[in-house]
């Protein structure tokens, strides 16, 4: 009976050898698939960061190039401003050159009523 007793023994000790080998095949199944996990994780991480900087890379591309734009459209608009200011000082200047003509041209007309005023009266 001892010997059946220490076989019975030994297949209880050789079940939980087996049962602590799968349970430890368990354990290591569930590392491997976090580690799977976490490496499909950090790879979609990898792939949202990066799709970020290009995104924002082609953002700067084109405030570039809307800066770009800007500055020419800036300096045409800048240029032009300032050949209409010069057009501007010249109509100033024409414009007082024809008001002392017309003034003078007054003066003309004053002295000849004036005249022809004297000289009808004299009459």
């Amino acid at each position: 009976m001892a010997s059946a007793h220490g076989s019975s023994s030994g297949s209880i000790l050789l079940q939980n050898s087996g049962s602590e080998e799968d349970l430890q095949a368990l354990i290591d199944q569930k590392k491997r698939k976090r580690k799977i996990s976490n490496r499909e994780s950090a790879k979609r991480s990898r792939m949202r960061k990066q799709k970020h900087l290009d995104d924002l890379t082609a953002q700067v591309n084109q405030l570039r190039k809307d800066n770009s734009q800007i500055s020419t459209y800036l300096s045409l608009t800048t240029q032009q401003y300032f050949a209409m200011e010069t057009e501007n000082s010249v109509l100033r200047t024409q414009m007082m050159e024809l008001n002392n003509r017309l003034q003078s041209l007054y003066e003309i007309l004053f002295c000849l009523n004036d005249t022809n005023t004297i000289s009808s009266s004299l009459l």
